[in-house]
């Protein structure tokens, strides 16, 4: 059984894509483990790739994983879910995903991952992202679109301290 304070708790969303490289799958991982060590709830799309590894590693760290599923079953998640959220909605659950998170981390990823960053920025989320989408140096320049980090843990720092700016 859960036993779990979530009041008050960062809720990180890692998005990306479920066909990674494996460079990508270590990165998510490495996200998860920091995203759990910093006290916080990981938010994914519940699957495979990005959002797995992710999982994995918020697991590892004693963390826990909420994952915003794409069909009606809570059986058709990762194995390292804690709390399932089936949608029925398919793609279109990414903006679910983008809803329950205060700020996201975006790593690798395709279309889907695209989505839900477009998602993100049209609800004023923050988006901090490693091997990426790029939307336009004109975007970036002006702290808008996707912010662009060298390692895991300048996206979970730079994703930690917009949250505190927000909340401030």
């Amino acid at each position: 059984m859960l036993d779990y304070d979530f009041q008050g708790k960062i809720r990180i969303a890692v998005i990306g894509g479920s066909d990674a490289s494996n460079e990508a799958l270590k990165e998510a991982e490495a996200v998860g483990q920091l995203i759990a060590k910093n006290n916080c709830i990981l938010v994914t799309g519940g699957l495979g790739g990005v959002m797995e590894a992710a999982s994995r590693g918020a697991k590892e760290a004693g963390g826990v994983v909420m994952g915003i599923l794409p069909g009606i079953s809570r059986l058709e998640k990762n194995p390292y879910v804690d709390i399932a959220i089936p949608t029925g909605l398919g793609w279109i659950r990414n903006v679910q995903v983008v809803l329950n998170a205060d700020v996201l981390i975006a790593i690798d990823g395709a279309y889907g991952t695209l989505s839900e960053i477009s998602y993100a920025l049209l609800y004023g989320k923050p988006v901090f992202g490693l091997k990426t989408w790029v939307l336009s140096k004109a975007e970036e320049k002006s702290g808008k679109g996707v912010i662009s980090c060298l390692s895991p843990q300048e996206a979970v720092e730079k994703a930690l301290k917009a949250v505190a700016i927000s909340d401030g």
